[in-house]
């Protein structure tokens, strides 16, 4: 529409200036007279022109509202089992226990388990690494944990409790999640660290930066915590933006931390930032980390080698290697790729 005004308003000026211009020669019009008649009609074209604008906006925000409308009328996360969801605990007396008691899991209107019979035990302050190939239900592992889905058979516990009887907004306070893929703001470094809780302070906020190494290269920033990052942090790096992700996650203090491919698609640099991190990071808190870059879990109190919806191996990185079983392949497989960094 304003490409639109901007064209006609010259023509139409041209147009209004070439006719009357015949009127004044002909005799049927005076010069004053067509002073006077355009200067009206371009003081008339500019409220014609915001009128025009503002009928583009209120289509452009109707449609928006009626977005907003469909979304608000989306059926309640768990509906069906809001009522049984009665414990609430508080984040402090949380330990941070999970278990999986037989778990299976398919999606509506499918046949096929995605995960089948799955059982575990991850105490208090473990990390259990999740691995395999693409398919093998790490993600939606990880989903059950953060009760994204619900089993369709067996039970997750948190404590002892199945988290179907927990409070879903109670539960996600005990959560961090830090993805692949990380969601930014376009707003301050300190605006994104304390999205993750509002009323920090920015003692608090810079102590996040120093546990994730985020300050490394903050303070190299000429604004500081006050440089502006752009939409979904497109000024920052790869490994930047991930390490803010990681201080957003310190400064919420979850009591349960999933890490999905937290550190894949990172130059080394950027990689041994975070590794250096996430020792500081995952201490005392219950951890599950999706990684394909195995070097990054050896480590692990747990891993689980995962293979078409089912756990096929369990145990340290030690006790996987001397078994010489899938995991252990999967190492050799890797470290013949990429060298000696896949084994550092």
């Amino acid at each position: 529409m304003e490409i639109a005004w901007e064209l006609f308003i010259p023509a139409a000026t041209a147009a209004l200036l070439w006719y009357g211009g015949t009127q004044v020669v002909a005799g049927r019009l005076t010069a004053g007279d067509l002073v006077m008649f355009l200067t009206y009609v371009t003081l008339l074209l500019g409220p014609l022109e915001v009128l025009a604008n503002t009928a583009t906006s209120l289509q452009t925000s109707l449609a928006s509202l009626d977005r907003t409308l469909d979304l608000l009328g989306e059926k309640d996360e768990f509906a069906d089992t809001a009522a049984r969801a009665t414990v609430s605990p508080e984040p402090e007396v949380v330990r941070g226990d999970i278990r999986f008691e037989d778990v299976s899991f398919r999606y509506a209107g499918s046949d096929r388990a995605v995960l089948d019979g799955v059982s575990f035990d991850a105490p208090a302050g473990t990390m259990v690494a999740l691995v395999g190939h693409s398919g093998a239900g790490k993600t939606t592992l990880s989903n059950l944990v953060a009760r994204f889905h619900d089993p369709t058979s067996g039970r997750v516990t948190l404590d002892g409790i199945d988290l179907r009887d927990i409070a879903l907004p109670s539960f996600r306070r005990l959560l961090g999640i830090v993805e692949q893929d990380v969601f930014l703001f376009d707003g301050t470094i300190r605006e994104n660290i304390a999205y993750a809780r509002p009323t920090a302070g920015d003692a608090e906020i810079a102590r996040a930066a120093r546990v994730a190494r985020a300050d490394v290269f903050i303070d190299r920033l000429e604004a500081g915590y006050a440089t502006r990052i752009g939409e979904r942090g497109v000024k920052l790096s790869g490994g930047e933006r991930q390490r803010l992700a990681l201080a957003r996650a310190v400064l919420a203090d979850p009591r349960i931390l999933i890490l999905d491919e937290a550190t894949s698609n990172l130059d080394t640099e950027s990689e041994r930032h975070i590794q250096a991190a996430l020792g500081e990071i995952l201490r005392g808190r219950t951890s599950f980390v999706i990684a394909h870059r195995l070097s990054t879990i050896r480590e692990a109190d747990l891993i689980l080698v995962m293979e078409d919806g089912r756990v096929v191996e369990r145990g340290t990185h030690d006790e996987l290697m001397a078994s010489s079983g899938r995991y252990a392949t999967m190492v050799v497989l890797q470290t013949d790729r990429d060298g000696p960094r896949a084994s550092a």
